[in-house]
């Protein structure tokens, strides 16, 4: 008897099939698409990562015996251990771990050390790739912000894509209360009405949702494919995409749409479980307005209309919720998503292009290389049309400060009580800080010294002798402070591998001015001191102190407003210098200001059509809402024309419920979007002129526009649909299908 009922309900109201069809096949679609690009996108990032930087997850560096390295692989939860030749300089060795589970990997990396008899320095996580895994270590200070914004958003949006098929079960369900309440008082039980809206729900959405995900799936293939040759037209060499698909990602999707589905049929019947036949019989639909509150605001704008408005959104508060946060979600989600791109461009811009536009041109990285044991640094140096040519190599020392050395301004500061021990070891003595080394060649460091008001000679070292206030947190515009007493005349630099090596160098002069070089100081490690030394007598001491870095490089600053062509031919000519017997891997600042272009846009297309996407949700859960609930309020429609509203008094209601439905998520989410921006901009330390001045207020705005102008149409389709009723026809006909 149920099945023909379900039958016959379904073939005699299609326009109430249809749409529940159409809402089950969209959210299927969408929702299975999404989850395909975003694990597709994941994949790719981690796949990026590992090619890039490595696989590794955790790293320990330092001298290990084979029965050491044994029982690190031993370790619970090791996969394998992997030597890592790149990393491996002399008798001090850098080992990869791999683990079966990266959840407890910040547990276990400080037992693995204790095991290996290493500081808690020489082991590290590899931020990037743990960071895709959710995983944060606190000693990370990079944001890592993007993907757990993404995360959050594609979230935004499954809720979303639920709320679709939930509302229009709802909207079919509500009215029928009715109906079942007469079935309930000749018989049917809760468990038989159950059985029969459950079944209806299997045969209007079991062939939706299957095509819907099977369709988002392919339509995700071609997106991907088109994302591959867009990407690569945008920047060649890149990694490419390769398909993957998950089976859990399909069960999950699969599972969350069967499951609403469900949900949506079964809450009916439940609802009807609890209420006695007579209550059911009673029920005609509407939505009672328990307490009636004037809105003045409302009121003085529309007048009558306004307040009646007011009052029918009041009495549909509850099942208008769904609605509005969906569509908050997706307005949100679309409008953190523009200004946080518009303020991660505007952070690249200023911290890096703008930043070293007049320090080079041409970088050339020479690899596995020492410095001391190239030839072509004058010839390079004698080249037309170059403002300036540096060669340069880094390498890491340590140095033991005292109590009498630190500046009364440091001391002011806290001196070393808020030092990281990772940094900074306290002994006996005094504390021991790193002490990086910065190799320059002879010419260069002669004129560095004349550029600081120096005694210009190479049997000395120059000390960048400040340190970042602590007291000032900005690290765009940073406070610098002295850092030592200019009472020295000697430094001694010692070995990081063993302390007790070191060496005794003249210093010709402390100074707080940074020679013209790629290089930022004292940004992770505040409590660095840097020394600048030349080749020659970096050649002297090399020896003892050791530390020093496998490659060097090649700085150079061409002339004034140099071309791209420019650029192009002096990379050549110093590619050609260098010779072919070296591996150099270069790079030019146009070239890579254009490539960062390419990316950024090709990142925006990505997150752009996710923009899309969360409009296409935001408006298909406006038309399901507007449109079903007009229809459900078809008897408050016939009191209020029997009571002489107009047909125009009408429309005018509908237009102010459409104004305060589209205006609402748009009042609620621009106050929290300008507090979260404002916190952005306060971590950020960016100015708050610069960002308004490049905020995306087209974007924004674009979206508002045609979430009103959606609303607008699913009220105009409603209320034409309302209008073409006559009273007679409205009062008798009680489903107005």
């Amino acid at each position: 008897m149920w099945k023909e009922y379900s039958r016959s309900y379904i073939k005699n109201n299609r326009s109430s099939g249809i749409s529940v069809m159409v809402a089950a096949f969209i959210s299927a679609l969408f929702l299975s698409l999404l989850c395909s690009l975003f694990y597709n996108l994941w994949k790719y990032e981690v796949e990026r990562i590992q090619i890039e930087e490595g696989g590794w997850q955790g790293r320990i560096e330092g001298s290990f015996d084979e029965d050491t390295l044994a029982a690190v692989k031993n370790f619970p939860n090791i996969e394998k251990v992997v030597i890592n030749q790149e990393g491996t300089e002399g008798e001090k060795a850098a080992v990869d771990l791999y683990f079966e589970d990266m959840g407890t990997i910040l547990e276990d990396l400080p037992k693995i050390a204790k095991l290996a008899e290493v500081p808690p320095e020489a082991v590290s996580c590899h931020h990037s790739l743990l960071a895709m895994y959710l995983i944060r270590d606190p000693q990370d200070t990079a944001p890592r912000l993007i993907f757990p914004l993404f995360l959050a958003i594609t979230a935004m949006a499954c809720i979303s894509l639920v709320m679709i098929i939930h509302n229009s079960f709802a909207v079919t369900m509500n009215a029928r209360v009715h109906q079942f309440g007469i079935f309930s008082s000749i018989g049917a039980t809760p468990g038989q009405i159950r059985t029969c809206l459950l079944q209806e729900a299997a045969a209007l959405c079991a062939v939706p949702v299957v095509s819907g995900n099977l369709l988002g799936i392919m339509i995700a293939v071609g997106l991907l494919k088109l994302a591959n040759i867009m990407a690569g037209n945008l920047a060649e060499g890149r990694h490419e995409a390769e398909w993957g698909y998950h089976p859990l990602v399909f069960i999950c999707t699969f599972a969350v749409t069967v499951f609403t589905v469900w949900l949506s049929a079964w809450y009916p019947a439940r609802k009807l479980s609890r209420l006695t036949p007579l209550e059911a019989i009673k029920n005609t639909g509407e939505l009672p307005l328990y307490k009636r509150k004037n809105s003045r605001v409302l009121s003085f704008f529309f007048g009558l209309e306004g307040e009646l408005a007011s009052n029918a959104l009041k009495a549909q508060k509850k099942a208008w919720r769904t609605a509005t946060l969906s569509l908050t979600f997706s307005f949100m989600a679309f409008t953190l998503m523009q200004c946080f791109f518009t303020l991660t461009d505007i952070s690249t811009r200023m911290t890096y292009f703008e930043k070293y536009q007049n320090v080079w041109d041409v970088m050339v990285t020479v690899k596995d290389t020492e410095m001391d044991t190239f030839g072509g640094t004058k010839q390079m140096q004698e080249l037309l049309d170059v403002r300036s040519c540096t060669v340069y190599q880094k390498a890491e020392a340590k140095r033991l400060i005292t109590e009498e050395e630190i500046s009364g301004q440091f001391r002011a500061a806290g001196g070393f009580e808020n030092a990281d021990q990772t940094f900074v070891s306290n002994t006996d003595s005094g504390w021991m800080i790193h002490a990086p080394v910065v190799i320059l060649d002879d010419a260069s460091f002669l004129s560095y010294c004349e550029q600081i008001g120096a005694e210009p000679r190479l049997d000395g070292a120059v000390i960048l002798n400040r340190i970042r206030d602590s007291r000032n947190p900005n690290f765009r515009d940073p406070d610098y402070i002295p850092y030592l007493k200019e009472d020295r005349g000697i430094t001694v630099l010692r070995s990081t591998a063993d302390d007790k090596m070191a060496a005794k160098i003249p210093v010709i002069t402390y100074t707080q001015e940074v020679p013209v070089l790629r290089e930022e100081y004292g940004t992770l490690d505040y409590y660095e001191l840097v020394h600048f030394l030349p080749v020659s007598l970096w050649k002297q001491i090399k020896t003892p102190i050791g530390g020093a870095e496998e490659d060097f490089y090649i700085r150079v600053l061409a002339g004034e407003n140099a071309a791209m062509d420019e650029l192009d031919r002096l990379e050549k000519e110093v590619t050609r210098l260098v010779g072919s017997g070296y591996t150099i891997v270069s790079e030019n600042r146009i070239q890579e200001k254009l490539s960062d272009d390419k990316m950024k846009d090709g990142m925006m297309l990505i997150f752009g059509g996710f923009c899309v996407l969360l409009a296409f949700i935001g408006i298909g859960n406006v038309f399901s809402n507007t449109l079903g609930f007009v229809r459900q309020r078809r008897r408050e429609f016939a009191r209020y024309m029997s009571v002489g509203l107009t047909p125009g008094g009408i429309k005018k209601m509908f237009c102010v419920e459409a104004l305060i439905i589209a205006g609402r998520p748009v009042l609620v989410t621009l106050p929290l979007t300008i507090l979260l921006a404002a916190l952005m901009l306060k971590a950020s330390y960016l100015e708050p002129m610069i960002f308004i001045r490049e905020a995306p207020f087209i974007p924004v705005l674009a979206f508002i526009i045609a979430v009103f102008a959606f609303v607008a149409l699913a009220y105009y389709i409603g209320g034409k649909k309302v209008l073409r009723y006559k009273l007679a026809d409205i009062l008798r006909d009680d489903t107005m299908n």
